[in-house]
């Protein structure tokens, strides 16, 4: 066992690293702990990927004052490490009597939320903004601040970020107990033991399970299991922007969207499961997607698919985030952040600062940063390696294409494998560069990547591919 550090984070994806990073950066000695080998295994790797203005969101709720102030963190900070962002906006299509009625609600609660960009346009402006949507649309509510991001560099840097600042990372083990003592508590791993001041509990899809482990009964996890569509690189003319459903009690429905790899999504479903690890996709789930696709997009029908997956939410029966300080126990528990988490996890990360601070806890900036960090460059709108001749030129790995469908090089897929929080894994390679990603699925590049990836991180083809996607 270790010296106590001041804070062990239980959860290593988007909220948890985000989390790691503030307190890190504030001078605390922050453990983080995942039963996953990876950073951002969970729901942070399989989502919709949007960067969400919280026009949506329940005015008054913590969700939508954290999802408000994360949006404009998020923008800055993916700025300024380089993450790519692509402001394409969103349009809320109304097709029927009922959701057209719908609409001004809708913009009311965007003007409560403080977002006073929304607007309403007609049923001729929405066809001339997406000309190839199906018939029947009536009318539509303009969101232009809603984003496309990259969520995989997002959650990574805020990692690479919480360990330069000497937060330390124990991924692949899961936490079995927690023992209370007078000053710390004992935590026990799958894999050993660590004690820390402070319990922060991050845990996503098992957040209800930490928090009963310390005596709480607030909330229980219901994993809502979201599968989705993306189509080949070819459709992307196909589709603007975010295209938005009218959204119901229980989920945003299915939507139509760009990423920033080029592709169109076409999801999520919305499942209520009682396996939380399943994310297997259905042939159920996939033809209710292609109905609902072919009534807002038919000609994306006719391209071609590149992959299929799906992403489990950690839903609760609350509406709101479940977010709660007891001080006495010296525990924090972040629960129930749904798909905006990754829009509002800068500002939660803030709002857990504050928290503890409320309670003495002396929190200062370090002085000892270091440089701003600069993430690889992964969108299809970026300057990717293989057309930077100064780094081709100082590096020939950089023009040594692996991965022709994504141009994925092998400088990149190396470096992914000894960056500061390397992938150990195939699927965490992908996540890193995109490689394998593409319409042939690793097809023609596989055997190379799998090749450069084990001489790089000493394991073997079989443990690299165990784990994938």
């Amino acid at each position: 066992m270790t010296d106590t550090v001041d804070a062990v984070v239980v959860g290593a994806g988007v909220v948890g690293c985000a989390i790691a990073r503030e307190l890190a950066r504030h001078g605390l000695s922050v453990t983080v702990v995942d039963r996953a080998a990876d950073v951002g295994e969970g729901t942070s790797k399989a989502n919709t990927a949007i960067l969400h203005t919280g026009f949506d969101t329940a005015p008054g709720s913590l969700e939508s004052r954290l999802v408000s102030q994360g949006y404009h963190l998020l923008v800055a900070y993916a700025e300024a490490a380089g993450i790519a962002v692509e402001p394409t906006g969103a349009l809320l299509v109304a097709w029927d009597d009922e959701q057209e009625a719908a609409l001004p609600g809708l913009l009311d609660k965007a003007r409560a939320n403080g977002y006073e960009a929304a607007r309403f346009i007609d049923a001729a402006e929405v066809r001339r903004r997406e000309p190839h949507l199906g018939p029947g649309a009536r009318a539509g509510l303009e969101v232009p601040g809603e984003s496309i991001i990259d969520p995989w560099s997002v959650t990574l840097a805020l990692a690479t970020e919480a360990t330069r600042a000497r937060a330390m990372l124990r991924l692949g083990t899961s936490v079995e107990g927690i023992a209370e003592g007078a000053d710390e508590h004992l935590v026990t791993l799958s894999d050993g033991r660590v004690r820390a001041r402070w319990v922060i509990n991050a845990a996503g899809l098992f957040s209800d399970r930490i928090d009963r482990m310390l005596g709480h009964d607030g909330f229980t996890i219901t994993p809502r299991r979201g599968q989705l569509i993306v189509f080949d690189k070819l459709a992307r003319g196909l589709v603007s922007g975010i295209v938005l459903p009218v959204p119901t009690e229980r989920s945003k429905g299915v939507l139509v969207l760009p990423t920033v790899w080029g592709n169109v999504l076409l999801g999520p479903t919305a499942e209520d499961l009682e396996d939380r690890g399943d994310t297997a996709t259905t042939e159920g789930g996939i033809d209710q997607l292609l109905a609902a696709g072919r009534a807002i997009l038919p000609p994306l029908l006719d391209e071609e698919v590149t992959a299929l997956y799906a992403g489990i939410r950690a839903a609760t029966e609350h509406r709101d985030y479940q977010i709660s300080l007891h001080a006495s126990q010296r525990y924090v528990c972040v629960g129930g952040i749904r798909s905006t988490g990754l829009t509002a996890a800068l500002a939660i990360a803030e709002h857990v600062a504050d928290l503890l601070r409320s309670t003495g806890l002396k929190l200062a900036v370090r002085d000892d940063l270091g440089p701003p960090l600069v993430m690889p460059a992964l969108g299809e709108a970026q300057q990717r390696p293989y057309q930077r001749a100064d780094l081709i030129e100082e590096d020939p790995e950089y023009g040594r294409v692996l991965c022709h469908c994504e141009q994925v090089t092998a400088g990149e897929v190396r470096d992914a494998c000894r960056s500061e929080v390397p992938a150990t894994d195939l699927a965490g390679v992908r996540r890193r560069t995109r490689a394998m990603n593409g319409r042939c699925n690793g097809f023609f590049c596989g055997a190379e990547v799998v090749a450069l990836s084990a001489a790089r991180t000493g394991r073997t083809a079989g443990q690299l591919t165990m784990v994938d996607r």
